[in-house]
């Protein structure tokens, strides 16, 4: 955004995270959301869209509604998966439009009370439906199978999953040393950091931002929880997700919260357990092992779940979000200034 020309009150992109282990990064918020308030005290602007993280959001929007403001949410809160006790909220701050990124959450929303627009996912607006097309796994073998590594672009995330990938990959080597690794890596920092803890015996291959493009070229997955589930997905490519958690914390708050049968973005499109999830995970890496070697040992189900995994992504690629959400903001820009 900031090469884009946008100035910068506070940079939030290292503090990222997901649902209580961002309880670490609390105070740092508290003092973002009062530069908030300031900014729109003295500033005025005619809208704000605030862009996923709700549990932070909330709170943003709250301070635009406080300064007359209107707040456009981008992309919609997935409340449908935990904590929809939130829907009043979302209801009193949500004044200038909902964006959904789900194909399904538009009806969701409705049932509830709220018009909510799906613009589609930025990440799959540039790949087309048709170019979607399953792997071929004729002459596959385990022993020169070709897995992608990707930790997350999380700080927490790459500190908890980055070493468990790791020892599932050596794990895997051990077994089959002729077995290729390629770990994504969100940017060069993150890149830079990966390395310096790279267990020197799986001789990974590097990529940047390339989340698609080294899905593409795998045969398959090893991925952090997340939108780039959705992008490996589009790639045809099978895959086992990972999230890792406090143990005491899920079993104490975590399990309470979650409402879906699964937490997988995959598999809550899909309805059933289309690819192995573990999440959390917590210590032990010998289930996802396994889950890795039933599925690299069998090219018919490879290929098989590369099939599904291209059929059911293709009715979300190719719409453009970015566009259709500019259209949203117009909209409100100019019917507030009729």
């Amino acid at each position: 955004m900031a090469e884009a020309g946008c100035s910068l009150l506070v940079n939030t992109t290292q503090r990222a995270a997901m649902t209580y282990n961002s309880f670490s990064h609390i105070f740092f918020f508290y003092k973002a959301i009062k530069t908030a308030q300031k900014h729109f005290a003295a500033a005025k602007p005619d809208l704000v869209v605030v862009c996923d993280s709700p549990s932070f959001n909330f709170h943003i929007a709250k301070a635009a509604k406080n300064a007359g403001v209107k707040t456009l949410f981008y992309v919609a809160p997935q409340l449908w998966a935990w904590a929809e006790w939130r829907i009043k909220k979302l209801k009193r701050f949500c004044t200038a439009g909902l964006a959904a990124i789900l194909p399904f959450e538009p009806d969701w929303f409705a049932q509830r009370g709220l018009v909510c627009q799906f613009v589609g996912n930025p990440l799959l607006e540039n790949i087309e439906a048709k170019n979607i097309v399953p792997k071929k796994y004729s002459g596959y073998s385990i022993s020169r199978a070709h897995i992608a590594l990707m930790p997350g672009s999380r700080e927490a995330e790459i500190k908890s999953l980055w070493p468990a990938m790791q020892h599932i990959a050596r794990r895997l080597k051990a077994r089959h040393p002729h077995i290729r690794f390629t770990a994504v890596a969100a940017n060069e920092q993150v890149e830079e950091t990966l390395r310096q803890s790279e267990i020197k015996s799986l001789c990974c291959d590097y990529a940047i931002d390339a989340v698609y493009d080294t899905a593409k070229k795998v045969d398959f997955t090893l991925v952090a929880s997340g939108s780039a589930t959705l992008q490996v997905a589009s790639a045809a490519c099978p895959m086992v997700i990972m999230y890792q958690s406090n143990k005491y914390l899920w079993h104490l708050i975590g399990k309470r919260l979650v409402k879906t049968k699964y937490l997988s973005l995959v598999n809550i499109l899909s309805q059933k357990e289309l690819v192995p999830e573990f999440m959390p995970y917590f210590s032990s890496v010998a289930p996802i092992v396994a889950a890795c070697e039933k599925h690299l040992n069998n090219a018919d189900k490879l290929s098989s779940l590369s099939g599904e995994l291209a059929e059911l992504i293709k009715p979300i690629t190719g719409t453009n979000a970015s566009q259709n959400v500019a259209k949203m903001i117009m909209e409100q820009l100019i019917s507030g200034t009729a």
